[in-house]
């Protein structure tokens, strides 16, 4: 088994909790490594699993986890964590997961998974939503699609995600949240493959030639996952199509360095808006 097998990794490095007095990773914790894993293996497939498997009316249920053992990982080694679903059946799926150390394969491991009614955890049959969705992601296909448009088209899931985010993990102020730009803006909304919006974000004329994005809201289970650059890229491709020479937002401070790996530079000091620091940021685009 090799990495080129594999599209998904996740990266850790080993910590002294889990190693005995020799500095070898106790046994059991492998499979804590790829439990790990699988939590963000449905994060790249866009899925936030609880409202995920909710929409699909049912849950995952481990049946089987075997693991073979090559190697030992050791104190602070930098381990990635492969997976890849190699098999669905009826009511079964099997995924492959690996563990490497640079290209030196430690530790091999099958994980059967039955799909169940949670009140009954009696076996349904894999519905053909998620079928679909693992087979695309394993065929390297993009999990999230972007539609862009007005308020009246978009607002509704726009605001779903905005209201989770905003008001409800953030304690905006509804009156500071909602306001008449969101007439004026495009929208932008990322949706899954099971048609569940999960970010947001919007565009505005701050000036001629100038766009402004703002109301950047990733689902929390998601972050990190890419639908939030997805998001920005759509508006940055809208700003450049109408002919604007310059993007600029207010960034919150914690995603700052998600806005600087896509070109925007700080400008100005740092200032609160709503109660949470923020920074103006700023991105020259070719117009036409």
């Amino acid at each position: 088994m090799k990495r080129q097998d594999f599209r998904f990794f996740h990266r850790l490095r080993v910590r002294w909790a889990e190693v005995d007095m020799q500095k070898i990773v106790f046994n059991a914790h492998y499979l804590m490594y790829f439990d790990t894993a699988v939590a963000d293996y449905w994060r790249a497939l866009a899925l936030p699993y609880e409202e995920a498997m909710h929409k699909l009316g049912g849950d995952l249920y481990v049946k089987k986890a075997t693991v073979e053992f090559s190697a030992s990982a050791r104190m602070d080694d930098r381990l990635d964590v492969a997976l890849k679903c190699g098999r669905i059946g009826n009511s079964s799926m099997v995924f492959t997961g690996a563990i490497f150390r640079g290209d030196e394969l430690l530790i091999t491991c099958e994980l059967v998974y039955v799909f169940a009614d949670p009140a009954t955890q009696t076996s349904k049959p894999v519905p053909q939503a998620l079928r679909d969705t693992l087979t695309a992601y394993e065929a390297g296909e993009t999990m999230a699609r972007i539609e862009t448009g007005g308020w009246s088209d978009l607002g509704g899931d726009a605001g779903r995600i905005r209201t989770e985010v905003f008001l409800e993990e953030q304690k905006i102020p509804a009156d500071m949240e909602w306001d008449d730009a969101d007439r004026a803006a495009v929208h932008a909304v990322a949706y899954n493959r099971l048609g569940q919006p999960v970010a947001t974000g919007r565009l505005l004329q701050q000036s001629p030639g100038v766009a402004r994005i703002g109301r950047m809201a990733v689902h929390r289970a998601l972050r990190g996952s890419g639908v939030g650059r997805q998001v920005l890229e759509a508006l940055l491709s809208v700003a450049q199509a109408r002919g604007d020479r310059e993007v600029m937002l207010h960034a919150q401070r914690s995603a700052e360095d998600f806005y600087v790996g896509l070109g925007f530079v700080p400008r100005g000091e740092p200032f609160e808006e709503a109660g949470i620091p923020h920074v103006e940021m700023s991105r020259a685009i070719g117009g036409r």
